[in-house]
């Protein structure tokens, strides 16, 4: 198997750049049964677009480091919520966040943070320390802290479970589409 790490028109990025993980190879299967349009999402030049994103060190090894489409876009900048996670996870009160693109009529899309935090530390002190330790347009629009992150049947934090919980707890943006 070819693993090549692309960007979003299919150029080839060198080692240490972070995109698309495509392969191609004999042990890629060949397409969906009678899905065209899934089929035309998928695969790109003979390229298997695998939707998760990851660099190719200089040795060749490969390093995933999340999900395409988890990320988002915010002023027409493209935000990868893996990224701002580690940002927080930095911060020495913050045992566990996860982050998730909400709908803003000014920007497209912003960032909200979930968050596990040390007792003394309030959502807005984290949201002070986020705007002053990353670039503005990465830093969360919204720190919403709970006791522990939610979890799927698997034991995962995705995109959708964090999208429910901000939703049950009456932070989503109001009129906004899941």
């Amino acid at each position: 198997m070819t693993i090549s790490i692309q960007d979003p028109d299919g150029h080839e990025l060198p080692p240490g750049e972070r995109g698309e993980i495509c392969v191609v190879g004999p042990a890629v299967f060949t397409g969906y049964l009678a899905n065209d349009e899934a089929n035309a999402r998928s695969f790109r030049d003979g390229w298997f677009r695998t939707g998760d994103l990851g660099v190719l060190d200089e040795r060749g090894m490969l390093f995933i480091t999340g999900r395409a489409s988890d990320m988002y876009i915010s002023g027409g900048s493209n935000i990868d919520p893996r990224e701002v996670e580690e940002k927080i996870l930095a911060h020495p009160q913050v045992q566990a966040v996860g982050v998730v693109g909400a709908p803003d009529a000014d920007w497209g899309e912003v960032g909200y943070a979930v968050a596990v935090v040390d007792d003394d530390l309030s959502a807005e002190e984290l949201l002070a320390w986020c705007r002053e330790s990353m670039a503005r347009y990465k830093a969360p629009k919204l720190v919403h802290l709970v006791d522990r992150l939610p979890t799927t049947a698997y034991g995962k934090v995705t995109t959708p479970v964090l999208r429910d919980l901000l939703v049950a707890a009456g932070r989503w943006p109001d009129g906004a589409v899941r």
